[in-house]
């Protein structure tokens, strides 16, 4: 038998959690790296889901596969040009929020598909509840740190719940 931990992926997003916090929110252009980059780590978790919840559930993994591919592409079109941001300014919150919520919502329902238990359960729950925050947020504030932050707690929260899961068994059949 092997044990199977998701240590990587957790470390990983806090890392990826941890960057989005740290960045310095000084101009528009910033703001618009920032919730690129944002967008960008939420598609790069979204395809790392994608890939792990394919034996359980291949039409889960398609549309985290999917709207991992549109993260990136959207946080690439959002990244660094101020022209794009300015007009799009607030859609691109309600985007950012969105992304969370449905991030939230697959491993919500990736949790009880793969029954890991309440890893991914509480994990997807946070993402709903932190993209609610999101446009919460951003509609009253308008202060990307907070907005950071609120990516950067996901990402962290998500990662710390992937490292302390208890350990999948997996037989190994020796031939």
């Amino acid at each position: 038998m092997a044990v199977e931990r998701n240590v990587l992926i957790g470390f990983l997003a806090i890392i990826l959690g941890l960057l989005v916090i740290a960045f310095p929110l000084v101009s528009v252009f910033t703001l618009s790296v920032l919730t690129g980059i944002g967008i960008i780590f939420i598609g790069i978790w979204l395809l790392l889901q994608s890939f792990k919840t394919w034996s359980s559930s291949k039409g889960l993994s398609i549309a985290a596969l999917i709207l991992g591919i549109v993260g990136i592409v959207v946080g690439l079109g959002l990244f660094g040009k101020i022209l794009a941001f300015s007009i799009f300014i607030g859609i691109v919150i309600y985007i950012g929020g969105l992304f969370l919520i449905i991030a939230g919502i697959i491993g919500l329902i990736s949790g009880f598909l793969t029954g890991e238990g309440p890893v991914s359960k509480w994990g997807g729950f946070f993402g709903i509840i932190l993209g609610a925050l999101y446009m919460v947020i951003g509609v009253y504030a308008l202060n990307p740190l907070y907005l950071a932050a609120l990516i950067g707690i996901f990402l962290i929260i998500t990662g710390i719940f992937e490292i302390f899961a208890p350990a999948k068994i997996k037989e190994i059949k020796k031939e």
